[in-house]
């Protein structure tokens, strides 16, 4: 693989680099980026460059513009740490930089940046080293080292910048400015439109030589602005250090009650500020080890170490960026930039929650019990497009909103007019999408609880949404859905697209189902739910359409038409629009409506359905649509690449699934400087788990049974993984030869290759692997 990155070949937790490139700083901040997943900082430097991209969110501070749309604000700048040497102003572009080395430990998320500054004959060692805590999520500490071959006066100036915007727009409201007990800076601010209060504080501590300082900061204010300057006389060969501890609250933090965030947050600083920088980094580390690397186990052994580098990389995101509490969810960007402005898509359920249900599935609950607070807003929306039930939001943000898609998107290439963002009106298998995920959790973890408490109630009211939206055909007989945007969102205005109208039709099945057993096993539950969702009326509606929901069935060819009018378009070469950096290459010769009329995929859409619903569907069937489709396309979406390495190594495939798992690790991690700007592309990063685990590993939910058939890539030796199922941790392990397959909890059942196999309580079960011929691909 190609990363844009430096690893280490005998340290799979090392990402990298020992050259600052001025051009590769969004890369760097992005793919560096620290957090926990309330609190996110990009890789920034702590002194500002011209170049940098210097973002801090919490997640679920939602705020808007005028008429814009609501989007996660850009929070004051807790990082800041501003040096001068002798008076002159410390920064990578003044003087001579030596020895430079930035790199991030994914094992325990320090970022540590050191090298030699040379200026006026003088060579300054700077050693700068941070983290975000997982064990405290309000924590944020840094240490700065420092040491001179000469004697030179150090003037240290930090503090807290709220000078911060998103890309120009304002979202804060200045409050108060203190200084607390003579040390303790502090911040106080306010969303604009949300009103959300949000505190920053910062403390100081300095050392030289391992000794104390009682250094008293001189106080700057500015607008928006308060940090502490300080004067520290170094003599060559001492060592000074600077250790900044930082925490941030917000009105809306669950776990403190908004009249005490300020004292509470004032509390916290000072209890932390009595561990040393080591103390509280090895207590995040325990966290860490504890709470995502012990869960979420997987080792694969190669002669190459980046698959393994991937794979760390990705679970270290997803903890990162994955919010502890349920009112928020995991934004298409996570919290490493200000791209599709902190809202959530498809993404999590179809590519994120995977991870989760199989290796934390309190935290995919989390995630499910969003969509469940967010019923009131899919049902606004269904409502105000005349519809009954729970029509999910394309983008959301606070559950409650709604639907948050902006209206108006980037100009057409030949009009120059701004195009209409359709997919918040169009793109409606989101709902389905969400109904996927429940059942997913349900069928994985048996959590009854979820399901009488939010799941059923989810996927009865998709379904009354999706029974309101069919449209009789007269001259068919037959019901169908018209004005869609599938999962190619290149094909607007589709009618009867194949993922659409199948995961509808599931939809409502799953619902008929939940009634017919509701009604025999808890009429209890089936009361209260018929009394919300009228569920005697709606039900003889669903038992009426179901069967007459119009399916596109393959052709004689085994083609699923993806929509009515997608097999009747012009077929053309795709190629020139596949090469490096190629990302929306097509749209540089076509515009939207031009490449509407072609035979040109944006990302996976029939073979995204024929992955997910795996035992509707034949393994010819299959393959013919492989064949079909994967030359027809372009992967301008970062969510194709994992769905064609995964369905690939289903076929056989394995030199397909191989190139297509490599491309997937290199959506962020790859040299295409310009896919980071805006921030990680977090379903492509939940897809290197699941090209790992569902596609090499062969793990899938069929028809709501585990299925166990690994495809191990002819270039690694071994695959180990672990995965939660009906409340048993199941642990595998992979070779060319056999896979085991070991029990520790309740018995299980899973299928392989047809058959079913039983593993008792705390057992063991060895398996040849059935080998399998290589198609021609």
């Amino acid at each position: 693989m190609k990363f844009c990155i430096e690893t280490d070949p005998k340290n799979s937790w090392y990402l990298g680099t020992r050259k600052f490139d001025p051009l590769k700083i969004d890369k760097s901040e992005t793919i560096m980026y620290q957090g926990n997943g309330y609190l996110g900082i990009r890789a920034c430097a702590e002194e500002k460059n011209l170049q940098e991209k210097r973002d801090m969110f919490v997640a679920g501070t939602f705020d808007s513009f005028d008429d814009e749309v609501t989007e996660l604000p850009n929070l004051p700048d807790i990082l800041n740490i501003k040096f001068e040497i002798d008076q002159k102003i410390f920064s990578l572009s003044n003087g001579v930089i030596k020895n430079y080395h930035k790199y991030l430990n994914l094992k325990n998320g320090e970022l540590i940046r050191q090298f030699d500054w040379i200026i006026d004959q003088k060579r300054i060692h700077f050693k700068f080293s941070r983290f975000v805590s997982m064990s405290d999520v309000h924590l944020f500490v840094s240490k700065v080292e420092v040491e001179s071959d000469s004697d030179v006066e150090v003037k240290i100036t930090s503090g807290i910048d709220g000078q911060v915007s998103n890309s120009g727009t304002q979202h804060l409201v200045e409050g108060d400015r203190r200084l607390y007990d003579g040390k303790i800076i502090q911040l106080r601010e306010r969303t604009q439109r949300s009103n959300i209060e949000l505190i920053f504080n910062v403390l100081h501590k300095i050392y030289v030589d391992e000794v104390l300082l009682n250094s008293k900061p001189h106080i700057q204010m500015d607008r928006q602005k308060i940090a502490g300057d300080y004067q520290i006389k170094l003599l060559r060969g001492q060592k000074l250090l600077f250790v900044k501890y930082a925490n941030v609250y917000t009105g809306i933090d669950s776990d403190v009650e908004e009249d005490d965030i300020c004292d509470t947050s004032i509390g916290d600083i000072k209890q932390h500020s009595l561990g040393t920088y080591a103390e509280l980094l090895n207590k995040s580390a325990r966290a860490w080890d504890l709470n995502v690397w012990q869960r979420s186990l997987v080792k694969i052994a190669a002669a190459d170490i980046t698959p393994q580098v991937a794979i760390n990389f990705a679970r270290y995101q997803l903890a990162a960026n994955t919010p502890p509490d349920s009112r928020m969810n995991i934004a298409s960007k996570g919290l490493t930039g200000e791209g599709y402005k902190g809202h959530t898509f498809w993404d999590t359920e179809i590519f994120m929650l995977p991870y989760f249900i199989f290796t934390m599935p309190e935290i995919a609950r989390n995630l499910l019990r969003y969509r469940y607070l967010g019923l009131g807003g899919a049902r606004k929306k269904a409502k105000s497009n005349g519809y009954p039930g729970a029509q999910f939001p394309w983008e959301a943000a606070w559950p409650t909103d709604g639907e948050t898609t902006p209206p108006w998107g980037s100009a057409d290439i030949v009009t120059g007019e701004p195009m209409k963002v359709l997919s918040g009106f169009l793109e409606q298998h989101i709902t389905s999408d969400v109904v996927i995920a429940v059942m997913e959790y349900l069928y994985a973890s048996e959590d009854q609880r979820f399901a009488k408490e939010m799941g059923y109630e989810i996927i009865l009211d998709a379904a009354k949404f999706w029974a309101s939206r069919l449209e009789w055909n007269l001259s068919q007989k037959r019901f169908e859905i018209d004005n869609v945007i599938g999962p190619d969102e290149y094909k607007e205005h589709a009618n009867n697209n194949a993922f659409t109208n199948y995961t509808a039709h599931w939809c409502i099945q799953k619902a008929i189902e939940i009634v017919k057993l509701l009604r025999n096993s808890d009429p209890e539950m089936y009361d209260e739910l018929n009394f919300k969702l009228d569920l005697d009326e709606v039900y003889q509606d669903w038992l009426a359409k179901v069967d007459l929901i119009y399916l596109p069935r393959p052709n004689e060819e085994g083609v699923i038409p993806q929509d009515d009018t997608y097999l009747t378009k012009k077929k053309i070469n795709i190629t020139p629009y596949l090469s490096d950096g190629g990302h929306a290459k097509i749209f540089k010769k076509y515009n939207l409506q031009q490449v509407d009329n072609l035979q040109v995929t944006k990302q996976a859409d029939v073979l995204l359905l024929l992955n997910l619903f795996e035992g509707h569907f034949t393994q010819a069937v299959e393959q013919a649509n492989w064949d079909y489709y994967e030359p027809k396309t372009t992967h301008d979406s970062s969510l194709s690449l994992s769905t064609h390495a995964i369905l690939a190594s289903d076929l056989h495939l394995q030199t397909k699934a191989y190139q297509y798992f490599e491309q997937g690790c290199e959506v962020d991690l790859g040299t295409n400087i310009g896919k980071t700007t805006q921030g990680l592309h977090m379903a492509a990063v939940g897809g290197i788990w699941k090209m790992v685990v569902l596609g090499f590993g062969g793990v899938r939910i069929v028809d709501g049974k585990l299925r166990i058939e690994p495809n191990l890539p002819d270039t690694w030796d071994s695959l180990q993984y672990q995965i939660n199922w009906h409340k048993s941790l199941v642990k595998v392990f992979v070779d060319h030869d056999t896979f085991k397959v070991e029990v520790m909890g309740n018995g299980i059942e899973f299928i392989n290759h047809g058959k079913i196999y039983r593993i008792a309580a705390n057992s063991k079960l060895e398996l040849p692997i059935e080998i399998q011929v290589e198609v021609n691909d």
